[in-house]
């Protein structure tokens, strides 16, 4: 059975109505039509329900896992939140949200299980392309997760050479940023020529589509090539600590260059 509840729309900022469904076990955000802007499993919140989702982790690939809790992660849109909770609740990682409708975040705090800002998650309501300019932030993030779509969901919000390059300013040594280029009007080569224009083609590395058509790309603030060995020994670490399908990725991941 379906359940669907609405909250009220923001009309000075001419935003989209925001509203969630439960199907089973499982909660869906929504921003005013019926594309799933995100999702929760309802008795395990802090997991990562979709598969697309799930791949926007693939930066540990390239991270020490041990290291995660002096690290800072970053997502520029916060959908259902289910990035934001993950680093925040499972990795143990300082973690900061850029939203620009406030109802969104709202959203995510009565209906998805977003914890109130503390010492080390920031949710900031603002325009990620002007705040990732802001000099705070740069050199600052490990983990940075881009996922910027309006309500209809046809293409990304931002996505131009010059934004790529400020999300590359955001990362700290060794940092890592991931992309959703889910979009029925996006061109997904054009997208990535511009991600590579703004860290070099050999930092790029990309997952085959998902059967909704999700494909995420990966971009290192430096280069490297690991060895497949050492990508599956680190796989199999997330595995066991985070219950990630890591080494499923490695079947579907590989660099563009």
């Amino acid at each position: 059975m379906q359940r669907k509840e609405t909250a009220k729309e923001n009309t000075e900022l001419e935003l989209p109505e925001v509203n969630f469904s439960d199907y089973g076990d499982v909660r869906f955000l929504h921003l005013g039509t019926e594309w799933v802007q995100g999702s929760m499993l309802r008795d395990a919140p802090y997991d990562i329900e979709l598969e697309y989702v799930q791949r926007m982790m693939a930066g540990l690939l390239f991270m020490d896992a041990a290291a995660m809790p002096k690290k800072h992660a970053m997502q520029l849109g916060l959908g259902s939140a289910a990035l934001t909770k993950f680093c925040y609740k499972k990795l143990r990682m300082k973690t900061t949200a850029i939203e620009i409708n406030p109802q969104v975040v709202t959203a995510c705090r009565v209906w998805f299980k977003l914890p109130r800002d503390d010492l080390r998650l920031h949710v900031i309501e603002a325009d990620a392309a002007a705040e990732i300019r802001k000099p705070a932030h740069q050199g600052t993030v490990d983990l940075l997760h881009v996922d910027l779509y309006d309500h209809e969901a046809a293409a990304p919000v931002l996505d131009s050479a010059d934004f790529y390059e400020d999300c590359r300013g955001l990362l700290a040594e060794n940092g890592v940023m991931t992309v959703n280029l889910f979009g029925r009007d996006s061109s997904y080569l054009q997208s990535l020529t511009k991600i590579a224009e703004a860290f070099g083609p050999e930092a790029v590395w990309a997952f085959t589509p998902t059967r909704e058509g999700n494909t995420v790309v990966l971009a290192q603030q430096e280069p490297t090539r690991p060895e497949r060995a050492a990508l599956l020994q680190q796989a199999g670490v997330i595995e066991s600590r985070w219950d990630l399908p890591a080494k499923k990725w490695l079947r579907l991941f590989k660099p563009v260059a």
